[in-house]
């Protein structure tokens, strides 16, 4: 096969409008820089912090403009601008804080140096406010980078290299990762694979021999290789070679998925790049630290929300005169079975009238069976489903031990029959009254979707992350996307 674009591949406009990213973040960082010193000046006036107040309209106007400028080179000369950075990962706030501590330094020892009279109440100010609203105003440009690369727009176009089976890895991460950015133009497969696309339907647009002339065809700028893109390591260093001139970033994509950063490191050994893997973290999970953290935030919880418990009791027992709690038998960890507790959302007789439903929707699965509109629900059961106030009294079952604030939710023992060896592994923890599945869209989510964040969390438990579902739990609530 001679060079050049094989099947249905796009082609990608051209890439410029990327670049102004790093301009406008500099901007950006700028004026709040320029905004947080106006601050600083005007309360300097107002805070009596430290005696012989200064004049610190002559600070501003003599040391701000260098303190702005060594300010944003720190951050530059630390890679706060460097176009990779944007979009994912928490390095970028890294470098901002600590080019906001590299310049307070500066500051404090030309200051020191120089005999120069510099308030300590602006100083602090500046430097404490900078930091603060820099990391903010970085989180807001990212979240409209990812709302732009969700929309289709401010993309990078993406050839990725390899066997079909290993394009397919990386291709469904980065199609269901949108916010990412990475926007497929096709694949090259090595000598030998005949097929027009893969079996998930990637273009394959020619060989990885060909990988230099085609990544320039198409106008790619980001390239993927994945197992068994390249014949060998000398191989992989001669094509980033034929690369380097073209403004093409290369990303080795190793087999594996589903692995949070805080377990993966990367250790270069004789010029080997090594990556170890650590391993997956659910024994931690049931350690004595998330056990207390659990029980200490439940009881505040429980102390907080006990009118809230009342008033729904009352409204539960005025609609129909039924009891207040659902119990439903779940299975949690390790599979044993306990009776989950829930406010009573549907009729008394809801199990009676499911087979009729069952019917009416051709369901014949064996789960959890949930349907939009269900007309077994209660008047007050809707608006307990929308905010899901319907599982607070699982707050009970934290108590007993029985289930986490955080993990997987508990499945039904029958559910369990049905697992395969991978799914059990849902079962390693306690099962949580929220955990990634419900922040990420709860049952607007596919079964392989949710077992796969489920398994996300299991593998890479950590405090931080289970302080992040928490948070991210009353967004979810409060916006009620999946919720029925």
């Amino acid at each position: 096969m001679s060079a050049g674009v094989r099947g249905r591949a796009a082609f990608a406009p051209d890439r410029w409008v990327l670049g102004y990213l790093s301009r406008s973040a500099f901007l950006l960082d700028g004026t709040v820089m320029v905004l947080v010193a106006l601050v600083a000046t005007t309360l300097r006036r107002w805070l009596g912090w430290f005696e012989q107040p200064l004049d610190v309209g002559d600070t501003f106007w003599s040391a701000g403009p260098l303190i702005l400028v060594g300010w944003l080179c720190v951050i530059a000369a630390l890679g706060g601008y460097r176009q990779r950075l944007f979009g994912a990962g928490v390095e970028e706030y890294k470098i901002l804080l600590h080019a906001t501590l590299l310049a307070a330094g500066v500051t404090s020892g030309a200051a020191y140096l120089t005999k120069f009279d510099l308030s300590r109440t602006f100083f602090l100010l500046v430097f404490g406010l900078g930091g603060f609203f820099l990391v903010a105003e970085r989180v807001l440009l990212r979240r409209a980078l990812h709302r732009a690369r969700r929309s289709g727009s401010l993309t990078h176009a993406v050839v990725i290299v390899g066997t079909p089976p290993q394009i397919d890895d990386v291709a469904s991460v980065l199609n269901r990762e949108t916010w990412l950015g990475y926007r497929i133009l096709g694949a090259l497969v090595p000598l030998g694979f005949e097929q027009d696309e893969t079996s998930r339907g990637v273009p394959i647009i020619g060989l990885a021999s060909e990988a230099q002339d085609i990544v320039r065809a198409v106008k790619a700028d980001v390239i993927f290789l994945a197992g068994g893109a390249l014949e060998s390591g000398d191989r992989m260093r001669e094509l980033v070679w034929e690369l380097e001139t073209d403004d093409v970033q290369v990303v080795v994509a190793p087999s594996l998925t589903d692995v949070s950063r805080e377990r993966v490191r990367i250790r270069p050994v004789g010029g080997l790049p090594l990556v170890h893997l650590d391993p997956p973290r659910h024994v931690r999970a049931r350690r004595r630290a998330k056990r207390t953290f659990d029980l200490v935030l439940t009881v505040g919880l429980l102390v907080g929300v006990a009118p809230v418990f009342a008033f729904i009791a009352v409204a539960i027992k005025l609609n129909d005169g039924g009891p207040v709690f659902f119990r439903q038998t779940r299975a949690g960890l390790g599979g044993r079975e306990f009776a989950c507790l829930k406010f009573r959302t549907m009729v008394v007789d809801a199990e009676a009238r499911l087979s009729m439903l069952h019917a009416e929707h051709g369901y014949s699965g064996t789960g959890l069976f949930k349907v939009k509109d269900d007309p077994r629900v209660t008047g007050p059961g809707r608006w307990l489903r929308r905010f899901s106030l319907d599982e607070l009294p699982q707050l009970l079952n934290v108590l007993r031990g029985e289930m986490s604030l955080v993990g997987p939710r508990p499945p039904l023992p029958i559910e369990v029959e049905n697992y395969d060896r991978f799914t059990r592994r849902r079962l390693h923890v306690r099962p949580g009254m929220t955990g990634l599945w419900q922040v990420s869209g709860r049952s607007d989510l596919s079964w392989d979707e949710a077992v796969r964040l489920d398994l996300y969390y299991v593998d890479n438990w950590s405090m931080t992350q289970d302080l992040s579902i928490l948070a991210r739990t009353f967004n979810a609530v409060v916006g009620s996307r999946g919720a029925y």
